[in-house]
């Protein structure tokens, strides 16, 4: 499995790189190129401390570059996390909205998505997203909130709707809270709101016929599922 996870990120690194060339060929007179990498990153993808850490994810922006390349990289906030980041984004008074924003990874849905990817499976989890993010922000918990997504597994499961048996998709909330995204612990919600959350997406959403929430802490589990 973790084989199948590593090969999924190379492929979307490998992708990146090849939009980001046909892109850079078509700009003229550009020195820079400025990336959003973030110590955590720097972190998971390898030993900066030159330690023998382990591997824990490889991210497409920690040297997945091409090697031969007329832009001169640069990185502002490698060395930040991403609290940080967010006093700084404070001190250059950039709007609220910007500052709190949660974080998404930058291979997408991809890594949201255990196992093989179609777009019925990222129609019906763009979906199930949605409805999550706006009622967290319907009920005031968003900017109470690190992170937050849902995720869909590769497991079907039987449900009833009607009087029909449904055979569909397992939907995965996950919200924690964090400070540099090191260490992170799930949003504890009232019963009520994952009743009404849990009802909207099964009621709304054709493919998703259950929702679990993950309360798992980081470590021992990532914040991301892949």
């Amino acid at each position: 499995m973790f084989l199948i996870l590593k090969k999924k990120r190379k492929i979307i690194g490998n992708l990146f790189i090849k939009i980001f060339e046909r892109y850079a060929k078509k700009i003229k007179n550009v020195k820079f190129l400025a990336q959003g990498t973030l110590y955590p990153d720097l972190i998971e993808s390898k030993s900066v401390t030159g330690s023998q850490t382990s591997k824990i994810k490889s991210h497409h922006n920690v040297g997945g570059l091409p090697k031969k390349m007329n832009l001169k990289l640069v990185e502002p906030l490698k060395f930040l996390f991403k609290d940080e980041v967010r006093k700084l984004g404070l001190e250059l008074n950039l709007s609220k909205e910007i500052i709190s924003r949660h974080p998404f990874p930058g291979p997408g849905l991809a890594i949201r998505m255990p196992g093989i990817i179609t777009n019925e499976k990222i129609k019906i989890l763009k979906e199930a997203d949605y409805y999550f993010i706006q009622a967290l922000k319907d009920h005031g918990f968003y900017h109470k909130i690190w992170q937050a997504y849902a995720a869909l597994l590769p497991v079907k499961t039987v449900g009833v709707m009607g009087d029909n048996r449904t055979y569909e998709y397992l939907c995965l909330l996950r919200a924690i809270t964090s400070e540099d995204g090191m260490t992170a612990d799930y949003y504890e919600f009232k019963k009520s709101f994952m009743q009404t959350i849990s009802n909207k997406i099964v009621n709304s959403i054709r493919g998703i016929n259950r929702v679990v929430y993950d309360v798992t802490s980081k470590p021992p589990s990532t914040i991301e599922l892949e």
